[in-house]
C-alpha cells in the first residue's frame, strides 16, 4: 500500500474518531474513556492545555512524540463524554495527529505483565510516582493517594494519583484525584474523615473526606484543602484556599507536606507542616482557620507525628515524630507542642523515602507506606510503593525503639517452597540453586558466625546482607544486635523484579534497594564468610498482586 493511500486512511480515521485539527490545536468530541498520548524522550517538553466547557483549564508539559513513541500515556476523559475538549500544544504540533481516543489505554494487552513490572508492590499504570499522600481508611477501603506525573516517567506535572484496596495488598488504580491549578502543582499532603462535620461539608450521614495538600507555585508554597463526598473519587477545592500562607513568617519557599490528624484530648485538629528547617505545628477547629503553635528543628519534608504504646502497653506510650529520611525522635505531645526526649534514631534506610502512615486504621495499628526510589528499566512508569509495614515501639537495650515489619495481610502472598536447618554455607548455596530462575521470592535466613568477623548473603553478585561484626555494620550502616555478644543475625528478604527489601532481627532495622544483579556473575544465591552456619533457611514463592 503506497504512502498516499495510508495518509487518506489516517485522515478518515482521525475525523471518524471525533478529531478536528489545526496547526497547534485539536478539538475532540469525547465519546471514549481515555485519550492516549504518545511520548518520546527525544523531544523537549512542550506546554499542552486541555479546555472543556464548564471545566477549569488544565496545563501540563509533555514530550509529545511527532513520530515513533517510546511509550504511551493517557488522560482519563470519561467525565467529559459528549463535551468538546480543546487541546493546544506549543511544541512540535505534528504529535497532535497521533492522539487517539479509546476505551482502553494504549498497551493495555500487556498491562501488569510487563517484563519489569513489580509483582507484589504497587506501581502506577503509567508515569512517575513519588511520595504517598492522603493515606486513610474509610468504609472498607484503604486509600493510597500519591504524587503522580501521568504524562511522563520522570518528575513533573504533579497531580495526586489515587488507588484503593480492601486488604493493603491488592490495589485498584482510580483516576487522578487532584490536578494542578492557579495556585500551583499538587505537592504532598494527607487526608482525614471529618466525622464531626467541623468543616461543614458533610451531607446527611456521609462524612466528608478532607485532603490537606501543598500547592506549589513558582515563587511560594501554600497549604490548601479539598473535600470529597464520594469516597475520594472526586474532590472540590475550598474556595478560600490557601488556608495557610506562611512564607512571610519563615522567609522560605520550603513550607509543605501537611499531615493532619484529630487530637481527641484537645478536641481540635493538628497539622504538622515542614517549614524551612523542621516541623511546625498548627491547630484548627474547622480545618480552614489555622493557628501556629510551635516548631521542632531538624527534619526535612513529609512530617509525621503519632502516639504508640511501648510493648503494646496502652498505659505506657511515646509520641513519634519523623521526616522523609526515616530519622525519628521520641517524646511528649500536648496537642500544641512536641517535646523531644530521645533521638535522633533511624529504623529504615535505602530506597525508601517520604513514608506516611494511615489515618483511622480500623484495628488501631500504625501502618506506613513509603515511596520506593526505584527505576524499572524499559518501562513506561517509574517509582513504586514499598510494602506496607506495621510500626511498633519495643523495649531494647538502648530504650524504646521503632520496629517495622510487613503487615500481616502480606502473608497471603507467600507459599512455602522449602525449609532447612543447620546447614553449612556450601550446602545452603547448593539447595538454593533450584530458585535461581525465580523472578520473585521471599527468603528468611538465620546465620551464625564462627571464625569470621564478616559474613553475608549475595544474589548474583549483589550484596543483599553484609554483616560486619567487628565494625557493627550491615551493608555499611551501624547496627548493634540486642544481645551485644551475639554471633547470630536473622534477615527476612523480599525480592521483587526490580527491588529488594530486608528486615533484620524481626524488624529492628530494615532497608531496601534496587535489584541490580550482575548478569556475568553465575553464583546465584550465595552465602559467604568463614565457617558460617546457616541455622535457618526458608524459601517462599510469591503470588502476583495483579492476578
Amino acid at each position: 500500500m503506497n504512502s498516499s493511500i495510508l495518509k487518506i486512511l489516517f485522515v478518515c480515521f482521525f475525523f471518524m474518531t471525533g478529531f478536528s485539527l489545526s496547526a497547534e490545536e485539536v478539538k475532540v468530541t469525547i465519546d471514549k474513556k481515555y485519550l492516549n498520548l504518545p511520548v518520546s524522550h527525544q523531544q523537549d517538553r512542550g506546554k499542552m492545555t486541555f479546555k472543556a466547557d464548564g471545566r477549569p483549564e488544565l496545563s501540563i508539559v509533555i514530550r509529545l512524540a511527532p513520530n515513533k513513541a517510546d511509550y504511551w500515556v493517557f488522560k482519563d476523559v470519561s467525565n467529559l463524554k459528549g463535551k468538546t475538549l480543546t487541546i493546544r500544544y506549543d511544541g512540535d504540533s505534528k504529535g497532535l495527529k497521533n492522539l487517539f481516543q479509546s476505551d482502553v489505554i494504549a498497551g493495555n494487552d500487556s498491562l501488569y505483565k510487563e517484563a519489569n513490572r513489580p509483582q507484589f508492590h504497587f506501581t502506577t499504570r503509567r508515569g512517575w510516582i513519588n511520595d504517598p499522600n492522603g493515606l486513610v481508611y474509610y468504609d472498607g477501603e484503604y486509600h493510597l493517594f500519591y504524587q503522580h506525573n501521568p504524562y511522563e516517567r520522570e518528575w513533573e506535572n504533579m497531580h495526586w494519583g489515587h488507588a484503593v484496596s480492601k486488604d493493603l495488598v491488592h490495589w485498584e488504580e482510580l483516576p487522578d484525584a487532584l490536578y494542578p491549578d492557579h495556585l500551583g502543582r499538587m505537592f504532598s499532603g494527607s487526608a482525614v474523615i471529618d466525622y464531626n462535620n467541623t468543616a461543614g461539608y458533610n451531607k446527611g450521614k456521609t462524612p466528608a473526606m478532607i485532603a490537606a495538600y501543598t500547592a506549589a507555585g513558582p515563587d511560594k508554597q501554600v497549604q490548601c484543602i479539598a473535600y470529597s463526598l464520594d469516597k475520594g473519587r472526586t474532590f472540590t477545592k475550598y474556595g478560600g484556599n490557601p488556608v495557610i500562607d506562611s512564607r512571610h513568617i519563615w522567609n522560605s519557599q520550603d513550607t509543605r507536606d501537611p499531615k493532619v490528624f484529630w487530637y481527641t484530648p484537645g478536641n481540635h485538629w493538628v497539622m504538622v507542616l515542614n517549614e524551612r528547617d523542621g516541623h511546625s505545628i498548627y491547630t484548627s477547629s474547622d480545618l480552614k482557620e489555622w493557628k501556629y503553635e510551635s516548631h521542632v528543628t531538624g527534619f526535612w519534608e513529609c512530617p509525621e507525628l503519632f502516639e504508640l504504646p511501648i510493648d503494646g502497653n496502652p498505659n505506657n506510650t511515646k509520641w513519634v515524630m519523623y521526616g522523609a529520611s526515616g530519622t525519628y525522635m521520641l517524646g511528649l505531645f500536648d496537642g500544641k507542642v512536641f517535646t523531644p526526649e530521645k533521638g535522633k534514631y533511624q529504623y529504615v534506610t535505602g530506597a525508601i523515602y517520604a513514608a506516611q502512615t494511615f489515618t483511622d486504621m480500623p484495628d488501631g495499628r500504625r501502618v506506613q507506606v513509603g515511596w520506593g526510589r526505584i527505576s524499572h528499566p524499559g518501562m513506561p512508569f517509574k517509582g513504586m510503593m514499598m510494602l506496607p509495614t506495621e510500626l511498633t515501639l519495643r523495649t531494647t537495650k538502648e530504650g524504646p525503639r521503632l520496629f517495622s515489619l510487613p503487615v500481616k495481610e502480606t502473608e497471603a502472598l507467600f507459599t512455602p517452597a522449602g525449609s532447612w536447618e543447620n546447614l553449612t554455607s556450601v550446602k545452603a548455596n547448593e539447595v538454593l540453586k533450584e530458585f535461581y530462575d525465580a523472578d520473585c521470592l521471599r527468603i528468611k535466613i538465620g546465620i551464625k558466625l564462627s571464625h569470621a568477623t564478616e559474613a553475608g548473603f549475595n544474589l548474583f553478585g549483589q550484596r543483599i546482607v553484609g554483616y560486619d561484626m567487628n565494625f557493627n555494620t550491615i551493608n555499611g550502616v551501624f547496627y548493634s544486635p540486642q544481645d551485644m555478644t551475639s554471633m547470630e543475625l536473622s534477615a527476612d528478604i523480599l525480592i521483587d523484579r526490580t527491588s529488594i527489601e530486608v528486615f533484620i532481627d524481626n524488624g529492628a532495622y530494615s532497608y531496601s534497594m534496587e535489584r541490580k544483579p550482575d548478569h556475568n556473575n553465575k553464583e546465584g544465591f550465595h552465602f559467604w564468610g568463614n565457617n558460617v552456619e546457616v541455622k535457618d533457611l526458608q524459601v517462599f514463592s510469591v503470588k502476583s498482586i495483579w492476578n
